[in-house]
């Protein structure tokens, strides 16, 4: 008996919870509390003397494609994408391509009356049409330039469409060839490291080219035993290892801080045996990383267990991957821990959404990341600059693009101001990659056959 008395106050309980439940809900969204129904209400039309509520307009329709055109700016090849909403967006591929048009002009017909907003399913069209440089260069201007219209179309810099930015400025790292004498020798390296070091943007680390990507092999003589007409590539001599060694040995000198990283950009062109030799010969130095000693620039494969061999008989960090297209071409190098930095560049391994992946699969397999972007132009330092401020913890800076000419800065809105400050570049809030074409003045700077590019 007892017990039926209790179940039934437990009962008249919930029942009179309940009821003031709902009596709460009903008297809050009276009150004011329910924002979301009264918003609602009110977007949903105006209402007329009688209460009636009018209905909805209709959806806009989904933004379409309406063009692709590519022309060469002091010769970097920048793509535009316009749209039949008025909405365009812009990419740009290295200025050491000016060949790329015809190669994006390609996929024009692929991205007409296609939605650009929907990035992945545009680029599923395109991607497997691609290839290492120059294909993947083309498309990984298209996939750019169709984030920043998916951008500006939502009113959100392309960080946002990323996942977001965990930090609000980027790190890059600087590469300056003319600051370097044509005939220089190892002892002309000290002042060419403090030449660096001066550099109004305060980066705070560099990176140089020496070996066979700077020319040694072809310019020093007895650097290698080869003796092809083309010399890219050969089996070094100790006179060669020595003077890689006193460049390095120089350019910290005259740097003089150990607070500047110093990287080495070494080929492609050592062999194997050569590369591990010259690695060990480095390590006193406390370098950044080694950068493309067996692969790189131009060679459309990776070698990746060559690559294990050199990583694990070093502690100076090996790093690659400048020329590889697409994250499938970095699976190998990352699972296999082949090297300890990578280095995709957004403009040939297949844009943003590629080199996001890539950092993030790197990092939890316990590597870093530092992407390539010497030649990427000013849309290409926007670019970096937004995907970098979304990056992993791994991320230790993106090689920074020094605009040539400096008209770009006459023709670009929206580049920052300095360009780099600290050592770091500040991550815009504008819509898109936060860097629009001043179109008139622009207009000087195109060739006859490309005066129309902005109409």
């Amino acid at each position: 008996m007892n017990m039926k008395k209790s179940l039934n106050s437990i009962n008249k309980g919930e029942r009179y919870s309940s009821s003031n439940r709902r009596g709460f809900i009903k008297t809050a969204s009276i009150s004011g509390l329910g924002i979301g129904l009264l918003v609602s209400t009110a977007t949903a039309g105006t209402g007329s003397s009688t209460g009636t509520v009018q209905s909805k307009a209709a959806p806009k329709p989904p933004i379409k494609i309406t063009d692709l055109r590519c022309a060469i700016m002091g010769n970097s090849p920048v793509v535009r994408i316009t749209t039949d909403q008025g909405i365009e967006g812009y990419g740009q591929a290295e200025t050491a391509k000016p060949y790329l048009k015809p190669f994006v002009l390609f996929y024009k017909d692929y991205l007409i009356g296609e939605d650009p907003t929907n990035v992945e399913r545009v680029m599923m069209k395109i991607r497997r049409l691609g290839s290492f440089k120059p294909w993947g260069a083309a498309v990984s201007a298209i996939e750019i330039a169709l984030w920043d219209i998916a951008g500006k179309a939502a009113g959100v810099p392309v960080y946002k469409l990323l996942g977001g930015k965990i930090r609000d400025k980027v790190r890059c790292y600087n590469t300056n060839y003319s600051l370097r004498k044509a005939d220089a020798q190892p002892k002309d390296y000290i002042e060419y490291g403090a030449n660096l070091k001066a550099q109004k943007y305060g980066f705070t680390i560099f990176k140089v080219a020496v070996g066979f990507h700077g020319g040694m092999s072809r310019i020093v003589p007895n650097f290698t035993y080869g003796n092809t007409d083309r010399n890219f590539r050969g089996p070094l001599t100790e006179f060669g290892l020595k003077y890689v060694v006193d460049c390095a040995a120089a350019l910290k000198e005259g740097i003089g801080d150990d607070r500047i990283g110093l990287a080495l950009d070494m080929g492609p062109g050592f062999m194997l045996s050569d590369a591990i030799r010259m690695a060990n010969a480095l390590e006193p130095f406390n370098l950044m990383w080694l950068e493309d000693m067996l692969t790189g620039d131009y060679t459309p494969y990776v070698m990746a267990d060559d690559y294990i061999e050199l990583t694990r008989s070093t502690t100076v960090p090996i790093h690659t991957g400048e020329q590889n297209y697409l994250r499938q071409n970095f699976r190998e190098l990352i699972d296999k821990h082949a090297v300890r930095i990578l280095g995709p560049d957004p403009e040939d391994v297949g844009g943003l959404a590629e080199l996001k992946w890539i950092g993030e699969y790197a990092d939890i397999h316990g590597l870093q990341i530092a992407p390539h972007g010497i030649f990427d132009g000013v849309i290409g330092n926007a670019a970096q600059a937004q995907v970098g401020s979304t990056m992993p913890e791994n991320y230790i800076a993106f090689e920074c693009c020094l605009p040539n000419p400096e008209w770009w800065f006459d023709i670009v809105d929206g580049i920052p101001d300095p360009l780099v400050k600290d050592g770091f570049m500040e991550v815009s809030d504008r819509a898109g990659l936060g860097v629009e074409f001043n179109k008139k003045a622009a207009k000087q700077y195109l060739a006859e056959e490309d005066k129309k590019f902005f109409d």
